[in-house]
């Protein structure tokens, strides 16, 4: 009788452990995108970085002597056409043009989204204290996004703001193909990368831009973002939603933005303005509060 419980709360625990490294690996790779969009177009980045993690998964597929032809191939194209394109493209073109500190707290919203999504396409049901907290994570969002700023700053805000949307919608297609059948992580990951890649590889071919100067800390950040950002990360984030609720998946991510604009205060020297500091500090407080009312079971 004790097993299953006991793998069960093994699962839950190798699972929190994964948000633990994602939020490290993603959020110091905020710095790592700004310093990558200093030398490359931003969606020749983005693909070149979904590109080469797609490729590095193939790899290991390979390996350990998985079979190479996907299962569920036109959802993990719908995947990465939200989660891998859609985010990617999104979140770069608005880092090229904007600070980290606010964009990544827009991208993040994703949990948001995730639980508006998921009344509709999941079952699932906003209980009071769950509402307050998106009103005031949405005060937040419109405080960033204020009126003083509606320049190439609230541009780039709108496209993170689109970016979690998007990253949400690759989340709900993702729990609903997991609620159906049984997902093989890797498989999943790398073909929605792939997918998502091809995606990004068009869209940079069409839009014009400048040439790639590939320098030592190009490269670096390159690298970093195939293997690390990428390769793992995304890994480690479908094993995450494959073992946690949606809700839970998606509010674990919330020390990444958090990461994000420490490392951006450290590394890169950005202070936000004040309206954008309240907007943060709500926004977060928001997510935060979501959480916990979720994990409380709110009445």
């Amino acid at each position: 009788m004790k097993a299953p419980h006991a793998s069960s709360d093994l699962e839950k625990q190798r699972a929190l452990i994964a948000l633990l490294v994602l939020a490290f690996a993603w959020g110091l790779n905020w710095v790592v995108l700004k310093v990558a969009v200093a030398y490359a177009p931003p969606l020749v980045f983005a693909a070149a970085r979904m590109i080469g993690g797609g490729i590095a998964l193939l790899a290991l597929c390979a390996w350990r002597g998985r079979g190479l032809r996907p299962r569920f191939l036109a959802t993990y194209a719908w995947i990465g056409l939200f989660q891998t394109a859609g985010f990617m493209g999104l979140v770069m073109s608005a880092i090229a043009i904007s600070g980290v500190g606010a964009i990544s707290t827009l991208a993040y919203t994703m949990p948001l989204w995730v639980a508006l999504a998921g009344v509709f396409f999941l079952g699932e049901r906003l209980h009071p204290l769950q509402i307050f907290a998106l009103a005031l994570a949405m005060l937040g969002i419109l405080a960033i996004v204020g009126f003083e700023h509606l320049g190439r700053a609230g541009y780039a805000d709108l496209l993170a703001l689109l970016a979690g949307i998007a990253w949400a919608a690759g989340v709900i297609i993702t729990k609903r193909l997991a609620n159906r059948t049984e997902i093989d992580v890797i498989e999943l990951t790398t073909w929605q990368m792939l997918a998502g890649g091809a995606v990004l590889g068009v869209a940079a071919f069409i839009v014009p831009h400048g040439p790639t100067h590939y320098t030592l800390a190009y490269m670096g950040a390159l690298a970093y973002n195939i293997f690390i950002a990428t390769a793992l990360a995304y890994v480690l984030w479908v094993y995450v939603l494959d073992r946690l609720p949606a809700r839970d998946a998606s509010m674990g991510v919330l020390s990444n933005p958090i990461v994000g604009i420490v490392a951006a205060w450290a590394f890169l020297g950005e202070i936000p303005s004040p309206s954008v500091g309240w907007g943060i500090a709500l926004t977060l407080a928001g997510l935060a509060l979501m959480a916990y009312a979720d994990r409380a079971g709110a009445q």
